[in-house]
């Protein structure tokens, strides 16, 4: 039952609905959490402790965390899977004769393949960037996240892949979401409006939200 569910258009066009909506909530709780940064550094770096002993007594120290890790990461991996997968059947499916009309793909489908894109290589940038310093300018300092996030945008090129992966998420979403909407079953003619207004709004405020970050530093407002 499962497999033939998930052999199915349907089934993957579901399975990519659920994981994006489980990485919608996940990016409106980290954008609100990055906001911390205007606060100053005490109260940023408070709140990413607070991140790694949630759930303390009952859970063990970053348990809660890693839990959160491993479902986003089954979230990305399921949600990029279906996404290649629907792509090479949408593909394999086209009569020969339409071949040249492949470049007039909708504006949407290009923008949701090619931001899928860009997002998964920033997902990796950002990891090896600020979980884990590898590629991290100026000395990565475990424990010290907001020093580590101003290093970052202190630098020209951290900048520039943030923003062009936040615009691509902000495309990503409004897009996302209301298709999800329909692939679901709660999207309707008479709801349609309701549903893209709210794309729309979850689309600008989390790339504003994001984007003030690093905004914040350039602008000295953040040091």
């Amino acid at each position: 039952m499962t497999r033939t569910m998930w052999d199915s258009s349907v089934g993957k066009k579901t399975v990519m609905a659920v994981s994006g909506l489980i990485m919608l909530g996940y990016l409106v709780v980290h954008m609100l959490g990055n906001l911390k940064i205007f606060f100053g550094s005490g109260e940023f770096n408070h709140y990413a402790h607070w991140l790694r002993t949630f759930g303390e007594p009952f859970l063990h120290y970053e348990w809660a965390l890693w839990i959160v890790r491993v479902v986003l990461v089954a979230a990305v991996v399921a949600h990029a899977v279906s996404a290649y997968q629907l792509s090479r059947r949408d593909l394999r499916a086209r009569p020969t004769r339409y071949v040249h009309k492949k470049a007039r793909a909708s504006y949407a489908t290009r923008t949701m393949r090619w931001g899928g894109i860009i997002l998964g290589l920033f997902i990796v940038w950002h990891v090896l960037d600020l979980t884990t310093g590898t590629v991290h300018p100026g000395g990565f300092q475990h424990g010290h996240p907001y020093q580590n996030v101003i290093d970052t945008f202190s630098t020209w090129y951290g900048n520039v892949i943030y923003t062009v992966a936040m615009l691509a998420l902000g495309l990503h979403v409004r897009h996302g979401f209301w298709s999800a909407a329909q692939t679901l079953g709660v999207g309707s003619r008479t709801r349609d409006r309701a549903f893209k207004t709210i794309a729309n709004v979850l689309a600008l405020v989390l790339t504003a939200g994001f984007i003030a970050v690093p905004v914040g530093v350039m602008t000295g407002v953040v040091s």
